[in-house]
Formats: C-alpha cells, sequence, structure tokens
C-alpha cells in the first residue's frame, strides 16, 4: 500500500523482524529531509532515474543499477536533480524499523 509523502511516496515490499524492503519514488526536483537513523542503516539502489545522495556532508549522483549505503547514525538525504521520477529500492537493517526512528534537520515542507 503506497504511503504518500509530500516528496512523492514509498511502498513497503517485504519486511521481517530486522529488515524492511521499500521501493520509493521522489518527484523531479525534490528531496527527503536531512535526516538521521539511530536504529537502521539502509542501502539504496537506484532502479529509474538519478540520485543525488548526501551521506555525513558528503554528494555524490548515483545512477541506474548503482547503489549507495547509509550507516546508522548518519545524517543523510536523498534527491531528485533530474526532470523524471527517481525510483529506488531502500533496504533497510536494524533492530528498529519504525517510522519514527527519524531526526529531521532540515526539511524543505516543514516537518520536524
Amino acid at each position: 500500500m503506497k504511503e504518500e509523502r509530500p516528496w512523492g511516496w514509498y511502498d513497503i515490499i517485504d519486511q521481517g523482524s530486522s529488515y524492511k524492503v521499500k521501493c520509493i519514488e521522489v518527484k523531479p526536483g525534490l528531496s527527503l529531509s536531512l535526516q538521521r537513523h539511530m536504529h537502521r542503516s539502509e542501502h539504496w539502489v537506484v532502479v529509474e532515474g538519478t540520485a543525488l545522495v548526501e551521506v555525513d556532508g558528503s554528494k555524490e549522483l548515483v545512477h541506474v543499477n548503482q547503489s549507495s549505503y547509509v550507516p546508522i547514525g548518519t545524517k543523510h538525504r536523498l534527491s531528485n536533480p533530474g526532470k523524471i521520477p527517481l525510483k529506488i529500492i531502500e533496504v533497510q537493517n536494524g533492530s528498529y524499523l519504525e517510522e519514527d526512528d527519524i531526526e529531521r534537520f532540515d526539511d524543505d515542507f516543514g516537518r520536524h
């Protein structure tokens, strides 16, 4: 079931006690918040479009069939710098995988 967000949407594909797999789509020109998770890491694989990935202040473009890793406790942001939707597969691993494990530092949509 798709969860709509101001930047696009996500859908949970699979989950277990220590992992969750999501399909995430980010609208052109939009970004998720600069954030941190204290209980999970994330692996992002780009399947459509191009991602601008920021991890601990370092930015890189990630293209189709490339991936990026976000370790537990690191500030990170996912952005779509392109003109087409960005679609990624996100694999979360950790001891707690709920949506409230998020600390936002900067958000284009005024969320805290």
